[in-house]
């Protein structure tokens, strides 16, 4: 999935050209990193790909980029060597190969793809290509990913016995209309999958598979789903994931994750890992650590990230192995295959519910679920999905319906009766 040469692709002296595709909403993120990238002087911005372009104060740094809404002809007009791509999720797949397919190196925003098979067809044309294909999920970049799985080897926790990953956000009633697939399972007949697991909060997921060491699709052993909705939108903006991994010495994992972007209190996400003999703590957007263990005092780290359109550049100026390859993320796109293929999230009934005033004077209101900020932390905690909280008298959260399980592949059915065959 990435050049086989030997030597470098491309001379590390001079910056590599990139076009941008999709340059507002998180594409101004991008737009600043490319910003910042090209002041140390390792990429330049070539082209950009919208259909209004930018102004001048919107590429103050940035030179004079070529624009267009033709993305294949930017690309070849520029001779672009990198394409970012960040555009609606239903689109990654055509864009992808589009790139792919006149020799362009990839970084494509997190979801890669709407669903399993989109995915395997763009890492079969990226393959077939001979292109490097890198996925935005940007925590994955963290050193503190690397420490958290040698603390794990060295026994500082004892035995692991699940990670839980929690997520509380807020969304106004504004976010949901930004877009016509805001919200969306599907549109126009194809299929879209923007619910809180699959997209805002997809760090959490994909933090936790890497943290395992099962982010492979062979890895996935079982899924088990709640999908709920507060605001009258396709998708789950309330959700919690059961995902059991079978990794290939034999060993089981399991990770419960909790999110919703109906929050009362928005906090920071985090993933926590759960061992015999204590916990560490991760707070992905902020690179931090805490590490608590029995009989020793709790202990805060705070680490370094390396940017991923960095990583891939040097990739390609240096050999440095990309950090987040399609392979990587397969375990991720089972969760999203699982998301597409479920029933229709469960609205939550009225009274469940609450709209209040955003926190911006701009008017705009946001639907809060009451006590959720709550069970999302003790979902991460007691690794239980929220129809499996209760407080002793009765449920935690009454409109949660037990979750069904995901009908196994014939693979993970059989990776599952590997795994037994060892224990035995």
């Amino acid at each position: 999935m990435t050049p086989a040469a030997s030597a470098p692709a491309f001379d590390a002296a001079r910056p590599l050209p990139v076009v941008l595709a999709g340059a507002r909403g998180h594409g101004r993120w991008h737009l600043d990193n490319i910003r910042r990238l090209t002041r140390e002087g390792l990429v330049r911005l070539a082209g950009i790909c919208e259909l209004t372009p930018l102004d001048e104060e919107e590429l103050a740094g940035l030179g004079s980029p070529e624009q267009s809404a033709d993305f294949a002809a930017l690309l070849e007009s520029t001779g672009a060597r990198i394409a970012v791509v960040c555009t609606p999720i239903h689109t990654h797949t055509d864009l992808a190969l589009t790139a792919a397919e006149r020799g362009v190196h990839l970084l494509l925003e997190k979801p890669p793809a709407p669903s399993y098979a989109e995915f395997e067809r763009m890492v079969k044309g990226v393959r077939a290509a001979g292109v490097a294909c890198q996925i935005g999920f940007q925590s994955l970049g963290s050193h503190a990913v690397t420490a958290v799985r040698d603390l794990i080897a060295d026994g500082a926790i004892g035995a692991v016995r699940g990670i839980g990953a929690a997520g509380a956000w807020s969304r106004d009633l504004a976010y949901w209309d930004r877009a016509p697939w805001a919200g969306r399972r599907r549109m126009e007949g194809r299929d879209v999958v923007d619910g809180v697991l699959t997209n805002p909060l997809a760090h959490a997921v994909a933090t936790a598979l890497r943290i395992d060491g099962g982010d492979r699709a062979e890895d996935v052993a079982g899924i088990e789903l709640e999908l709920y909705r507060a605001n009258a939108i396709e998708s789950d903006d309330t959700s919690c994931v059961r995902l059991r991994t079978a990794h290939g010495d034999g060993t089981a994992g399991e990770i419960t994750a909790a999110v919703t972007l109906c929050a009362e209190r928005p906090g920071e996400p985090y993933v926590v890992v759960h061992g015999t003999g204590g916990r560490i703590t991760f707070w992905y957007k902020q690179d931090r650590l805490l590490l608590e263990r029995d009989g020793h005092a709790p202990e805060t780290t705070e680490h370094a990230r390396t940017d991923l359109l960095r990583n891939l550049v040097a990739h390609l100026t240096g050999g440095e192995e990309l950090l987040v390859p399609p392979e990587r993320t397969g375990a991720f796109m089972r969760l999203v295959e699982a998301v597409r293929t479920a029933p229709e999230p469960r609205p939550l009934p009225a009274g469940a519910w609450r709209t209040e005033p955003g926190p911006g004077s701009d008017g705009s209101a946001r639907r809060i679920v009451t006590g959720i900020d709550e069970l999302v932390a003790a979902g991460a905690e007691e690794l239980a999905l929220y129809s499996e909280l209760s407080d002793g008298s009765g449920p935690r959260a009454p409109w949660a319906a037990p979750a069904e399980p995901r009908r196994r592949s014939e693979r993970e059915t059989e990776r599952e009766l590997e795994r037994k065959g060892a224990e035995a």
